[in-house]
Order: C-alpha cells, then sequence, then structure tokens
C-alpha cells in the first residue's frame, strides 16, 4: 500500500483538477488518497469519480484553517460524513471568511487604481475565492509591479497594506466540527509553523486536550530530526500517526505524490481507525 493523506486540488490552491490529481497519485502508485483541499469539500465528488475509473481509495478529507493563540493552524479532517449538514454549514462560514479577507485586501490595494482588481484576482483563482498570490499576479499583468515577489515586497507581504489576517475560528471549535461529523481530526505538518520544541509540544497538548485524535509525522520537506521529534510528540500524547506529501503541484520532488518519508515502527497509524480500516492485519 501506498497512502496519501495530505494533498490539494485546482478546489483550493493546487495546480492540477481532482481528476488530474487522482490520475497523477495512481501513477506514482498511491493506493489511498485524502483530498485535502483548504476549507473546502468541492473536489470530493469529482476525485471520488476519477478514483473509481483509477481502482484507487479516495478518503473524505478537507485542511481547515484555525486560530490557536493568535497563531494561524491547519488542522486536517480525515473520513468525516461530508453529507454531515452541520459540517456543511461550517464549511459556508469558513468559506465566507476567506471572501472577506479578499475583498478586504481589494479594499486595501484600491489606492493602486488596479480596475476591477477583485474581479480579476478571482478569475486568476479559478473562480474560487483569491488569495495573496492571485492578488499579485494581477499586479504584474497591471504593470504595477514586475514580478509577484516585487508585488508581495510592496504590497502583499507582512506588515503591508495587503497583509490581511483571515478571521479563522480557534482550534478547539474546528476540531469540534470534525468530530461530530464522526471524522478524525489530525495536526498538520507540525514544523512548518515555526514554532520552538516548548511552544510545538503546548500546540500539541490543547490539540490533543480539544479533542484531536492524530498528528502528521511524516509529511514533505521534514529532516529526519523533525521525524524524531515528531513521533516524540505523537508518544507523548498518545495520539494516532497520519501521513501525506503536501502536494500542490507538479514537480519539485520533495512535496510529490505519495513520496512520503517512510513511518518509524510502533506508532498506531491514523488508517486504522478509519470507518473502513486499512491495512489491520488479519487476527491470528
Amino acid at each position: 500500500m501506498c497512502i496519501d493523506l495530505h494533498c490539494h486540488s485546482t478546489a483550493s490552491d493546487g495546480a492540477l483538477s481532482p481528476t488530474d490529481l487522482v490520475s497523477r497519485a495512481a501513477e506514482r502508485g498511491v493506493t489511498h488518497l485524502a483530498l485535502t483541499d483548504h476549507d473546502t469539500i468541492a473536489g470530493l465528488a469529482e476525485a471520488r469519480n476519477a478514483a473509481a475509473e483509477q481502482g484507487l481509495e479516495i478518503i473524505p478529507g478537507i485542511e481547515l484553517s484555525c486560530l490557536w493563540k493568535s497563531r494561524t493552524i491547519h488542522v486536517v479532517g480525515l473520513d468525516f460524513d461530508s453529507e454531515n449538514p452541520a459540517f456543511q454549514q461550517a464549511l459556508e462560514q469558513q468559506n465566507e471568511n476567506r471572501w472577506a479577507r479578499a475583498r478586504m485586501i481589494a479594499d486595501r490595494l484600491s489606492k493602486l487604481k488596479v480596475p476591477d482588481l477583485l474581479e480579476r484576482a478571482t478569475a486568476a483563482s479559478g473562480g474560487d475565492v483569491p488569495g495573496r498570490p492571485h492578488f499579485a499576479k494581477v499586479l504584474v499583468e497591471a504593470e504595477v509591479v514586475s514580478n509577484p515577489a516585487q508585488a508581495f515586497k510592496r504590497h502583499l507581504g507582512a506588515g503591508k497594506p495587503g497583509d490581511v489576517k483571515a478571521y479563522w475560528p480557534e482550534l478547539s471549535e474546528v476540531v469540534q466540527w470534525i468530530n461530530d461529523a464522526g471524522g478524525i481530526a489530525v495536526l498538520a505538518h507540525p514544523r512548518k509553523y515555526q514554532l520552538t520544541a516548548t511552544k510545538l509540544r503546548d500546540l500539541t497538548a490543547d490539540f490533543r486536550r480539544a479533542g484531536g485524535r492524530a498528528i502528521e509525522v511524516s509529511t514533505s520537506g521534514q529532516s529526519s530530526g523533525d521525524l524524531g521529534f515528531l513521533v516524540e510528540l505523537c508518544r507523548r500524547e498518545q495520539l494516532l500517526a497520519s501521513q501525506g506529501s503536501d502536494f500542490h503541484f507538479p514537480g519539485p520532488a520533495w512535496c510529490e505524490l505519495g513520496r512520503i518519508m517512510k513511518m518509524p515502527d510502533g506508532l498506531e497509524p491514523v488508517w486504522h481507525y478509519f470507518k473502513t480500516p486499512v491495512g489491520v492485519p488479519a487476527p491470528a
């Protein structure tokens, strides 16, 4: 088996459609895939249809943004009921939060006098909620700046007018959404938050107390030292272990679908606890 429980499609900020993403995963030997687009499950139905043709198993997934001590943290939800009404309502609110942020970015950049900035950024995102990279693309097209890096340096980066913080719910609320929908809440890519070891231990403990059940032990861009530390956190808080490439676009080998550092022995894989368990050894 090859299990990848974290990746993105054009339904959020990925480069491939759900269909193309599933095809690429199958070509690379992935047998079980969770499509975890940011704050949406819009690509799930298409991914399921494509997976049926490819002989690949799709696990319902999502990556939700939330706040922990005023920091943006991501929580992956796995194996939830995608038809749960309360969960769908929560996602609608999350989507509105993203739109509110996009509208504020456009308003703050209005002094640049780029015609139809929000509409053009939305088009650049494929009709989805635009983020700062999409605004940067429009600023380049409008010749306000020469390249996206310059757009961030002058207008969209930290401390600049377009640096608008999103209105995310608290960590405990997001974990509750996933739990109430019958899913498993997973702390996503913990080493990417650039927290000190002490703060990351605090985050993991708070996540577990909030009802979180798993942590991504193996994900893209990690060193062997990162892996060892996350194994320690996993065992310390008695969490299940998850893994995923965090794939967004073709190219970099370090975040390719199915290319995941081997999970150390002695951890309890999250997929053993899916509604239809994966890879559980048959009783003797």
